[in-house]
């Protein structure tokens, strides 16, 4: 954004006398620009117009100090184009609602409607021609529409037809938005979810902050490790399985208060986080570390004199070993290891078990005191707009019709603007200095799924608010550390998606966001930020009579166990045509429970095991990430398994040929398609996939800890 800081001493010998006659030449001995009392509407000022005197002319003129732009008469927002046409001598007129004036036969203007503009065609990787490229310098968006009925491209200050189509024409396309639902529902009531609010998203952000915080101190002080990695985004998967609260994303009402989640991988992490070991130096170190940290717990916590006793005499001899012994192998080191864990890894547990669960019970009520701070904000912010948070039930027909994105029973109230500028290809959008990004090619996908979702907006005057509450949820929900929470989010590849919709059906996804879903009817877990997207709720608040339905959850061991038995009673209560392909990591030592139960279901129709390495997941950051980061390397086998009913599988049945041609579309590599061929972008996408191997490692080690 060109001169943000209009006023500070360093910049204002280049902004003196910019008035319309001096044609933006600086000149250094003219004065400082006079500022005189801003009488100008809150939209031109958020736009960053200012009122200025030129001593020169003797007579104010109006100066943008996002443009460096001096006009003579007021500006009107919209009505031209600051690029081509300063002055607004070639402007165009303003249509009444969201979308591009184009001239009819009869000379009239007729209104063309985005989705005309941007039409995927085709199921792969689509590449779209732009016309009249982007301009790359920093565009600024100054608030979100506050005028009724005037789109968003008008507020852009963009008029040009062919710019407004580039603005929101994505350059590749990982989706496809044409694609019809064939998933058949009972209607259903709208939700009494409180709607959102940017002011309400803004504290809740900060308090998940402060909560994670904590929870890092707390590791820290009491137990003397790190947080587990991803352990907190898990906690909060495995916790909205049983949470019975009014918060869509902090737990206030959970049975049981201990999570069996966080309290798992802390103490898998107790008394030392145990890696995988390449080299005999790092085994031998990791031994003497194991051996000095439970001596040390031991030492400090209140268990039985027979731990003790156990303990001690374990570590001793472990540590004469490693005097005595200098010519072990890393396997002898890592057998020590093994034995030294079996030994004392019950004492050390049992003598940290009090202290963990401390840890679980006060992240716990600490959320539950922070849901309700959020809830009196969010009553307060509807209470100012004379809003009612308690309604009415609305009555339901009770009749089969084809699914539909979920839709809040309280009305929404008047949101605040929200500010958006466009820097090399990424949509940056802000409110109250809380910044998001998304890559302009995802930025016009949710353009789109807006538009064709949302019902209570018709002029996108809340567009930009709705888009900073869902970037800045999801940012929250999985982290802002590099990397983090991406294998959480990951999705099939394109072509993978486009074999399981032509060989099986496959219209519907149930774990997906408005960021990586690939059909514009999917579930995802907020229905308050997502629903206007086009979300249909979370998955297992949803209940499909037919249908054929792709299933990747998030990598998360109650949440997929709880997803099996959702799919169960779906399919034991229908008899039309109900289809679900699921795609799980093979976890075997020890089993994941859903994995166990899904083979020996008797809707299992077939499975097939996808070998670790030999294929792809898209980037769960892909919204952001750079094009050569979109595709990684599964590092565990991938399980697809095939649950069927009767009529489900007389429709959708896996044969060898469909089969075949499902494993083929593996065989393409979306990394190929993406790749630019650079030694830097192969780098990147090694660096990628070390994050997810290093995440994969850590859960199979902490599977096998927690078995053992």
């Amino acid at each position: 954004m060109a001169n943000e800081n209009h006023g500070s001493p360093r910049e204002e010998a280049s902004l003196m006398s910019h008035s319309p006659g001096t044609s933006n030449q600086t000149q250094p001995s003219s004065p400082k620009p006079i500022r005189l009392v801003q009488d100008l509407p809150d939209e031109l000022v958020q736009a960053g117009w200012e009122k200025c005197w030129s001593k020169r002319e003797n007579r104010p003129y109006y100066f943008n100090r996002f443009t460096n732009q001096s006009l003579w008469e007021m500006p009107v927002l919209g009505q031209h184009d600051v690029i081509s046409d300063p002055l607004g001598l070639n402007a165009a007129p303003v249509p009444a609602e969201g979308g591009v004036l184009e001239s009819t036969p009869e000379g009239k203007p007729r209104k063309r409607r985005l989705s005309e503009e941007v039409q995927p065609s085709g199921n792969s990787v689509k590449k779209v021609k732009v016309d009249v490229p982007v301009n790359p310098a920093a565009q600024t968006v100054p608030g979100s529409p506050s005028i009724p009925g005037t789109p968003i491209l008008k507020i852009c200050g963009i008029t040009s037809e062919d710019k407004q189509a580039a603005l929101f024409r994505p350059t590749e396309v990982y989706w496809d938005l044409d694609i019809q639902t064939n998933a058949v529902i009972k209607q259903r009531a709208p939700s009494k979810v409180l709607p959102l609010h940017p002011e309400v998203e803004l504290l809740r952000s900060q308090l998940i902050l402060k909560l994670r915080q904590h929870y890092r101190e707390l590791c820290q002080q009491r137990e003397g490790i790190d947080p587990p990695r991803e352990s907190f985004n898990r906690w909060m998967l495995e916790r909205k399985v049983v949470d019975k609260g009014t918060d869509p994303l902090l737990p206030s009402n959970c049975e049981p208060v201990v999570s069996p989640s966080m309290f798992r991988e802390i103490m898998n992490d107790i008394p030392i986080r145990l890696s995988r070991i390449k080299f005999r130096e790092e085994a031998k170190r990791l031994l003497f570390k194991y051996a000095e940290a439970a001596k040390r717990l031991i030492e400090s916590r209140s268990a039985s004199p027979d731990s003790r006793k156990v303990v001690k005499w374990n570590v001793e001899d472990t540590f004469s070993w490693l005097r005595r012994d200098h010519s072990a192998s890393k396997e002898d080191y890592m057998d020590r290891l093994e034995h030294l864990r079996k030994q004392c890894g019950p004492h050390v547990s049992a003598a940290a078990k009090d202290s963990v669960e401390g840890i679980c019970s006060k992240i716990y009520h600490i959320s539950l005191e922070y849901v309700k701070r959020i809830r009196e904000k969010h009553l307060a912010v509807l209470k100012e707009h004379n809003i009612s948070a308690e309604v009415e039930a609305a009555e339901v027909q009770d009749r089969l019709v084809y699914c539909y994105p979920v839709r809040l029973a309280i009305p929404s109230p008047p949101v605040p603007s929200v500010d958006m500028h466009v820097e090399n290809n990424v949509a940056c959008v802000r409110y109250k200095g809380e910044m998001v990004k998304v890559s302009r090619n995802y930025f016009s996908k949710l353009w789109l799924l807006y538009r064709y979702s949302c019902i209570d907006d018709s002029g996108c005057e809340k567009f930009l608010p709705r888009v900073w509450c869902l970037l800045r949820r999801y940012q929250m929900m999985f982290g802002v550390g590099l990397y983090e929470g991406t294998g959480l989010q990951g999705a099939l590849p394109v072509h993978v998606f486009e074999a399981l919709h032509k060989l099986f059906g496959v219209s519907f996804e149930c774990f997906a966001s408005p960021l990586n879903c690939y059909f514009k009817q999917y579930c995802s877990a907020f229905l308050d930020t997502d629903g206007y997207f086009g979300s249909r709720g979370p998955f297992l608040d949803f209940f499909p009579v037919s249908g054929s339905f792709e299933a990747n959850p998030p990598f998360c061991e109650e949440l997929m166990d709880a997803m099996v038995s959702h799919f169960e009673k779906l399919l034991e209560s229908s008899n039309e045509p109900l289809s679900f392909i699921v795609f799980i990591p093979e976890w075997r030592d020890p089993p994941t429970p859903a994995l166990t139960r899904m083979e020996q279901s008797k809707f299992k129709r077939h499975q097939l095991i996808l070998p670790a390495f030999d294929h792809e997941y898209r980037s769960g950051s892909q919204h952001v990430c750079k094009k050569e980061e979109m595709y990684y390397k599964a590092v565990h086998n991938t399980a697809v398994i095939f649950l069927q009913n009767s009529a489900g599988f007389a429709k959708w049945e896996p044969t060898p040929e469909r089969l075949q041609e499902l494993v083929t579309a593996y065989k393409h590599s979306g990394r190929t398609l993406s790749s630019t061929g650079s030694s830097s972008a192969s780098s990147t996408s090694s660096s990628v996939a070390d994050k997810d191997r290093e995440t994969g490692r850590e859960q199979s080690t902490s599977r096998e800890t927690n078995a053992n």
